[in-house]
């Protein structure tokens, strides 16, 4: 598995697996542990995770996998994420949907993160989402203290926009270490706006969420859906490849910027499969059939 430098002493494997699902595939811990233990030996050793997840209980699922063979830890990395407040009935204290980036909230989250996943450090936390409430000094007072007690080793940010990225970034002694955003096939803002070029001219290497399109590339029938399913199976044969699935990863994994594609699937075979996409060549002809396909026209 190719693994991608983020840091001196911190790299990801290409693919990462996400767990925003964990609590929807509502399975043994035992078959967690299994899960977790597949990806490590093919390779994938990077996790994805956020507090929010499964109305907060992916993480703690993860973490009882976790204790069930603690030598993994050192074998893995796991991300996670904080900032959106949610009302759940997990969290009853919580009475709107918000976004929360305190000093006191994000480290709240994290010592409860700490709990849930049965660790003693995060290795990379990211801030969920642009907050238009945000004090960056407030952000970067709990960055300090959270890397000061080694509780965290890095920081990045999600779904954060170039301007944002920078103004969080000019307030902190720590370097932003990545940018989690909406890339795909199908959805091409962050091709389009300046975000992924950010992502080139800092050297940062983004993680992609929903390479799959969320799923609605496989049937969706409407006319863009339909247009770009129709280019995907064309070169699915051309290539010999296993399913448009596969082409849609390499289309993200062909691109210069590094980007490191986020799995959500719980599937073995879905999992191997998209590892075997990081096999998957195209030609600038093909790539760029993906992309005009999806755009509806040809680049100017």
């Amino acid at each position: 598995m190719e693994r991608v430098q983020l840091a001196n002493n911190l790299s990801f494997s290409r693919l990462i697996h996400g767990l925003w699902r964990l609590a929807d595939w509502k399975q043994a811990t035992e078959t967690t542990l299994d899960l977790i233990q597949h990806c490590v030996e093919k390779g994938i050793t990077t996790f994805d995770h956020a507090d929010i997840y499964g109305s907060y209980l992916c993480e703690e699922l993860f973490g009882d996998a976790l204790k069930l063979k603690p030598s993994l830890r050192q074998k893995i990395e796991i991300v996670t994420k904080c900032g959106i407040v949610l009302p759940s009935h997990n969290r009853p204290n919580h009475q709107s949907h918000h976004y929360n980036t305190s000093k006191q909230h994000i480290v709240k989250s994290v010592e409860s993160s700490l709990l849930n996943l049965q660790t003693d450090y995060i290795d990379v936390l990211l801030i969920h989402r642009p907050d238009p409430f945000m004090d960056p000094v407030q952000v970067a007072e709990a960055f300090t203290k959270l890397k000061q007690e080694g509780k965290v080793r890095y920081f990045g940010v999600s779904n954060f926009k170039d301007h944002q990225y920078n103004m969080l970034q000019s307030y902190l002694d720590l370097p932003l270490i990545t940018n989690q955003i909406e890339l795909s096939a199908y959805h091409l803002e962050n091709f389009d706006d300046g975000t992924l070029n950010h992502c080139l001219e800092n050297r940062i290497a983004p993680m992609a969420w929903s390479p799959l399109a969320r799923g609605k590339i496989f049937s969706a029938k409407d006319d863009k859906s339909v247009r770009l399913r129709n280019t995907l199976v064309k070169i699915t044969e051309e290539i010999n490849a296993a399913g448009i699935d596969q082409v849609l990863y390499a289309w993200l994994l062909n691109h210069p910027s590094k980007i490191m594609p986020i799995i959500g699937s719980g599937k073995k075979t879905r999992i191997d499969k998209a590892i075997e996409s990081m096999n998957v060549k195209l030609t600038l002809d093909q790539w760029f059939e993906i992309l005009h396909s999806s755009m509806g026209c040809e680049v100017p």
